[in-house]
């Protein structure tokens, strides 16, 4: 179809102050939170729904006349899991923003898509509860954006991440249906998850338009620790250490000696930068009890190595640690024009491999590298500073890459922990994933979107 037929067919479904078209704006919603990858074609045109009915008949619209349809949050993915490929329809749901309901006695939350994570994180606490997913952008990234790229963030270690505080979806699917899976109950055992299905699918199988969360009571107290450390290995073995003590803090984060330079230039908070890396250490519970957890995790850090421990004593301490922790990628920014990031997981026993694995890597082809990550998973973001308009330094860094997830795969681990697979990641796909497995989920996604207009060519190719 012609944009034009497209826009004139969907004003009679939406008014016309929620519908844009022009060339500007198209190319506004061409693009995510990645660098480096580019759409061959801008959207014909992006839509903001108000109500569940308006979204079943973009979607019946579109599935007739096979009209691609991109669902998009606040666009802060980085895997390019937004990009319209083949232009068609950009679904925003920053219109869809409401908080149905907050139910403290079953510790509940029922949510739109188009809520800020942490917006609902703040009203939560209100009521004395918690919502643990903490993506880096949960100042601005929406629930529908977290459910579809199954984000995660620091707290995975103690808490884990949006797909363990799932209950229940309510989805329209390519055709206009409406499915609802799971139920707003702890416990489930009736019949297949299909919630779990749509987690991380990024917006292929189907578009989520209400969620039902899981909420758990909120620490009365929490203290951030900073350990640091003269080499990696006993950076990454403080964590197992800390496991055998029975320690259990909510974060465990890392920061390599670029990453504490870089970031304190940035955003002077008092970094040590002549140490090798340094530990975000965050524990929670009850405050009576933060002297034995002190007392028992400095033993462990100064046994394992640790040549610096400094103890946030206030609130404001804690939050600029925390900021200088979330700096790291705009800091690295300031390196070269450009910055591009990865989320690769290996299990925990293999983290200081991956690390100076990554290192030698970036070493080999010039790159310049600051690393930080959630070290209590195993998750590590590798920020690689380049200047993407230079084709020599992207030859460089496209080598790199795979020789990354080369290094990955083989250390046992995967391509992603919270990104997703979206454009950058799907040419490597095949070699994370049996063929067997990969074969089922295409199947399963031509189930769902038997035309193949949900987000087409993302995660791989039907």
């Amino acid at each position: 179809m012609t944009k034009i037929k497209i826009k004139t067919e969907l004003e009679r479904i939406l008014p016309k102050k929620n519908i844009l078209s022009a060339i500007e704006e198209c190319y506004v919603y061409s693009q995510d939170g990645t660098n480096g990858l580019d759409s061959p074609k801008l959207p014909d045109v992006i839509v903001f729904p108000e109500t569940i009915e308006e979204v079943q008949s973009i979607m019946k619209f579109a599935n007739a006349h096979k009209v691609p349809v991109i669902a998009r949050g606040a666009g802060t993915n980085l895997v390019g899991a937004c990009i319209p490929m083949r232009g068609g329809i950009v679904i925003n749901f920053t219109k869809m923003n409401k908080i149905i309901d907050i139910n403290k006695t079953n510790m509940t939350a029922k949510v739109q898509p188009g809520v800020i994570v942490g917006e609902l994180q703040n009203r939560v606490s209100e009521q004395g509860l918690f919502f643990p997913p903490d993506p880096s952008n949960l100042k601005v990234s929406t629930i529908g954006g977290a459910i579809a790229q199954s984000a995660g963030g620091p707290k995975t270690f103690k808490y884990g991440t949006t797909k363990d505080y799932i209950l229940a979806l309510k989805v329209v699917l390519a055709d206009g249906t409406i499915l609802e899976c799971g139920t707003n109950t702890i416990k489930n055992a009736t019949g297949y998850h299909l919630e779990q299905l749509f987690i991380g699918s990024e917006g292929t199988l189907g578009i989520v338009v209400e969620a039902t969360l899981k909420l758990i009571p909120k620490p009365e107290s929490t203290k951030v620790v900073m350990a640091y450390f003269d080499d990696i290995d006993s950076a990454t073995a403080s964590v197992t250490n800390m496991i055998d003590s029975n320690i259990y803090p909510s974060t465990i984060d890392f920061m390599n000696n670029n990453t504490l330079k870089t970031v304190e230039k940035f955003y002077p908070a008092g970094l040590l930068t002549d140490k090798e890396a340094a530990l975000i250490i965050e524990i929670d519970g009850f405050e009576s009890s933060f002297d034995t957890q002190i007392s028992r995790l400095k033993n462990v850090l100064i046994t394992t190595g640790a040549s610096n421990i400094v103890i946030s004593q206030t609130k404001e301490e804690q939050e600029k640690i925390w900021t200088a922790r979330r700096a790291s990628f705009a800091a690295t920014a300031k390196l070269k024009p450009d910055v591009v990031t990865n989320d690769v997981i290996v299990p925990r026993e293999n983290i200081s491999a991956l690390v100076k694995g990554i290192n030698s890597i970036c070493e080999k082809y010039g790159l310049i590298i600051c690393i930080v990550g959630h070290i209590g998973d195993g998750n590590i973001h590798p920020q690689i500073a380049l200047d993407l308009n230079n084709k020599e330094e992207v030859r460089a860094y496209e080598n790199a890459k795979k020789e990354l997830y080369d290094l990955t795969l083989n250390l046992g681990g995967t391509l992603s922990a919270e990104h997703g697979i979206g454009l950058d990641k799907k040419a490597f796909l095949a070699n994370a994933i049996p063929a067997e497995t990969l074969d089922y989920m295409k199947k399963m996604k031509m189930v769902f979107d038997p035309n193949n207009i949900l987000n087409p060519e993302k995660i791989f190719d039907i």
